[in-house]
């Protein structure tokens, strides 16, 4: 019995557009497959409904009254780790950035494009370099205190 791998390499990956309205020689000639008369043979708006067509009811997006401002085309989103986590998951003289976080599963991989932001619960009592775009007040005095360095990227 044939496997489904076997098949698609015999067989191809894709298989080839359909050309439709080519002659009777193709099988999908004069008609195209569209069949006889009416709105749905017609190109153009006739044949097609719009994906926000409600049947004549007064669309959802104008229903619903819009107030306000949204900065989601804009904001900056930030990988958010406070000084407790390195202080649980990294040892003394340890090198702390987006890298090295996402190597150690604390921000995930894919997420390591955006940039890193430290901040202060907790404690911190080792002697780390942490390289980050941002820094809270109390966590910057938190790893400076503790001896170690807090780089901005």
């Amino acid at each position: 019995m044939a496997m489904i791998h076997e098949i698609t390499a015999q067989v191809g990956k894709h298989r080839s557009r359909k050309r439709i309205g080519r002659g009777p020689g193709s099988g999908t000639g004069k008609t195209a497959g569209r069949g006889h008369k009416g709105s749905g043979s017609r190109a153009g708006f006739g044949g097609s409904i719009h994906p926000l067509y409600e049947g004549g009811q007064t669309p959802y997006f104008r229903r619903i009254p819009k107030r306000g401002f949204t900065n989601a085309l804009f904001r900056k989103v930030y990988n958010v780790v406070n000084v407790k986590v390195l202080e649980a998951r990294f040892e003394a003289g340890d090198e702390v950035n987006v890298e090295t976080l996402a190597a150690k599963g604390l921000i995930s991989h894919s997420h390591a494009k955006n940039p890193l932001k430290i901040l202060g619960e907790g404690e911190l009592t080792k002697k780390l370099t942490v390289t980050a775009a941002k820094f809270s007040a109390s966590a910057k005095q938190k790893i400076e205190a503790a001896g170690g360095e807090a780089k901005n990227v």
